[in-house]
């Protein structure tokens, strides 16, 4: 299957999931359209990735805009040469310094190959990375989906899409991360699609009842 990579591949693929379960029909027309959000792979994209990791979207705006600048830290074996003190002089934490540090070591040395998963399947990718030393599974399958454009990933460790989808789909809860596995299968081979349909869902219709700024 072709990679969610572009505005007519979300399209494509987006009709695919209308029709492969018609119940998610008024769950798109309450969502309204979203777009396709992609950074490019490979060591930055992954880097990004681990930056982003459990904080607001402000925040890792701002930090990945001081680390990018930082010359020398979009690179592994570069970033391997700078200092912690100036790493963390962006805002990174001391955990995230020695994750991205872990991964520029990996692919230094030719052991953590970030164009391989771009055959892969979900599964495997998701594997193949999440054995590397400071790549958690969510950390993989975000990697894999706005990176790579992989078509059938869904977080479902993410608490937002859960969220999402026990509201969406009238539940008296949010399902857990393995109930939403479950529930995510009757959406592949599309559940990227899926996952940017419910967290539109998320923003537009769950933050605005409530008054959340986004």
């Amino acid at each position: 299957m072709e990679q969610l990579n572009s505005p007519e591949a979300l399209a494509r693929q987006l009709r695919g999931l209308l029709r492969r379960d018609p119940a998610l029909r008024p769950i798109a027309r309450q969502a309204g359209p979203f777009e396709i959000r992609l950074t490019p792979p490979g060591f930055a994209g992954l880097a990004r990735v681990v930056c982003g990791q459990q904080l607001s979207v402000a925040s890792a705006r701002a930090i990945w805009g001081r680390f990018a600048a930082l010359e020398g830290a979009l690179a592994p074996q570069s970033y391997l040469e700078l200092g912690e003190a100036a790493v963390r002089a962006t805002g990174l934490s001391a955990g995230k310094y020695r994750t991205v540090g872990a991964i520029a070591a990996a692919m230094a040395a030719g052991e953590l190959d970030l164009t391989a998963v771009e055959t892969m399947s979900a599964d495997e990718a998701v594997a193949y990375l999440s054995a590397h030393k400071g790549i958690g599974r969510w950390t993989a399958e975000i990697y894999l989906m706005f990176c790579v454009g992989h078509p059938d990933i869904f977080p479902a460790g993410d608490l937002a899409l859960r969220n999402a989808v026990g509201h969406a789909l009238g539940m008296d809860e949010a399902p857990n991360e393995k109930q939403t596995v479950l529930l995510a299968e009757r959406w592949a081979p599309y559940r990227h699609a899926a996952a940017l349909l419910f967290w539109k869902y998320y923003a537009s219709v769950m933050r605005k009842a409530t008054g959340t700024a986004l």
